[in-house]
């Protein structure tokens, strides 16, 4: 997960703070001694640590804070802003050209994820009701055209190809015409990589960059490089004025160096951040949220914008009713686990509600998505009745079932049993709203079928 490390230790720290009545000058600057051992593990960059140290401690030891009504809170709050400076302070947006096309051209090393991040930026692009023209560029690694031209169908976006004979310049030339003919809103151009930056290389994309005027120039670097991430996005600045960074595989990246160092060293903001492999697994950098989770905070929005954009709303009240009357099947259910799936690793999204980590319970929570699979072949397997009627489920059919989804019938009893005790529960909750009281015992230890 995403700054894992640094987190815990971060919010060791942070709680630390939180546990004293007073805090002195002296209880600040052994907080801000373990923070910077914390963030140099991290692998951020050494002059960013010291400058981002001096910051906070200059802002903590003010007379505000330390004599304020609550002194840890404040030293908290001063550590979450800066935190977010330097990130950098505030979401920083796609570019959109005054006349379209907004030309983009995607450049970096090789490996570091740029034909895949082209397509994730078109299906971001096509998810805001724009229309995005890919254009196949890289014309020396070997199916990288065919790479793309695959993705582009994949996400039913068109794909610009000249082969593999043609110059990337004029490559570059044609399709932004061709974007400009067909009245495409946004132009992706996927540039060659090189396993090292190299002096051709370079005089190459600058030749596009001549020729096509980008609005934005996006590097697209491995966050799990660390360090190097960084000094790549510095050479690349230097040579072509980047307008934006890409980090790819952050979910991959426990320590966060090359998202907390970048901005920072290059001036260069992070545009956009990929958190998977999926197509859909491309999200805006909002260094605001990006702080408040590093430091237990969560980042409730983040949430919303996820569940916004991946569940039916409609379907969701509905399912909400049901709930409320007791009259949701297991068809519903299903339906609802299959919406869930879609937006990602549950754990990801428990991360995101604040103090998670300091929950118990919640912190070393694993959710089986192997069992979120059996789970639906146990429901698949049974009957439209059974599922709207599981009470008529005797032994026989939980034999019947069992064989069907290939599970054990013990998997069946328990299914049942979850589904019998979440009724049970909506029951107990529908009860309390209309001013019952909670029995002794709370929800009795209910779990979720899919949690371990």
């Amino acid at each position: 997960m995403a700054f894992e490390g640094l987190s815990e230790r971060l919010q060791a720290v942070m709680q630390k703070l939180r546990g004293k009545g007073k805090v002195s000058e002296s209880d600040v600057k052994e907080a801000m001694r373990e923070v910077r051992l914390a963030l140099l593990e991290a692998d951020v960059n050494f002059k960013v640590v010291k400058d981002f140290v001096k910051g906070v401690t200059e802002r903590a030891v003010g007379q505000e804070v330390l004599k304020g009504l609550n002194p840890a809170q404040q030293v908290i709050k001063v550590v979450n802003e800066e935190l977010t400076q330097l990130m950098g302070g505030e979401q920083s947006k796609l570019v959109q050209a005054n006349r379209p096309p907004t030309k983009i051209m995607m450049v970096g090393l090789q490996g570091a994820g740029k034909t895949t991040t082209s397509g994730k930026l078109a299906r971001f692009l096509t998810k805001q009701n724009r229309r995005p023209l890919l254009v196949a560029g890289d014309v020396y690694r070997p199916a990288a055209i065919k790479q793309l031209q695959i993705l582009g169908q994949d996400l039913k976006t068109p794909v610009f190809s000249l082969g593999d004979q043609e110059s990337p310049v004029k490559i570059a030339q044609q399709g932004v015409e061709q974007a400009k003919q067909e009245n495409y809103d946004y132009v992706i151009i996927d540039t060659a990589g090189r396993l090292h930056i190299d002096g051709t290389m370079m005089e190459e994309l600058k030749q596009i960059k001549e020729k096509i005027e980008p609005d934005e120039i996006l590097l697209v670097v491995d966050a799990m490089t660390g360090q190097d991430a960084v000094n790549v996005a510095q050479s690349f600045h230097r040579e072509l004025g980047l307008t934006g960074v890409v980090l790819t595989k952050l979910d991959g990246d426990t320590r966060g160096g090359a998202a907390l160092s970048v901005k920072a060293v290059t001036q260069c903001p992070i545009k956009f951040v990929g958190l998977g492999e999926k197509t859909d697994a491309l999200e805006p950098f909002y260094p605001d949220r990006m702080a408040s989770r590093i430091l237990g905070m969560g980042d409730v929005l983040s949430l919303i914008d996820k569940v916004q954009a991946e569940v039916d709303q409609e379907k969701a009240k509905e399912f909400a009713e049901k709930m409320r009357t007791q009259t949701f099947s297991f068809d519903d259910f299903l339906e609802q686990l299959q919406q869930v799936k879609k937006m990602g690793p549950l754990e990801d999204m428990l991360s995101m509600l604040p103090g998670a980590g300091q929950v118990k319970g919640l912190k070393n929570l694993q959710v089986d998505e192997k069992q979120l699979g059996r789970i639906e072949a146990i429901i698949r397997s049974m009957t439209p009745k059974e599922r709207m009627q599981p009470e008529i489920i005797n032994a026989n059919r939980r034999k019947r079932i069992a064989m069907g989804s290939g599970t054990k019938v013990q998997d069946v009893n328990r299914l049942l049993k979850q589904f019998d005790d979440m009724k049970k529960m909506m029951k107990q909750m529908t009860a309390m709203t209309k001013g019952g009281k909670r029995k002794k015992g709370g929800m009795g230890g209910f779990r979720l079928p899919f949690m371990r």
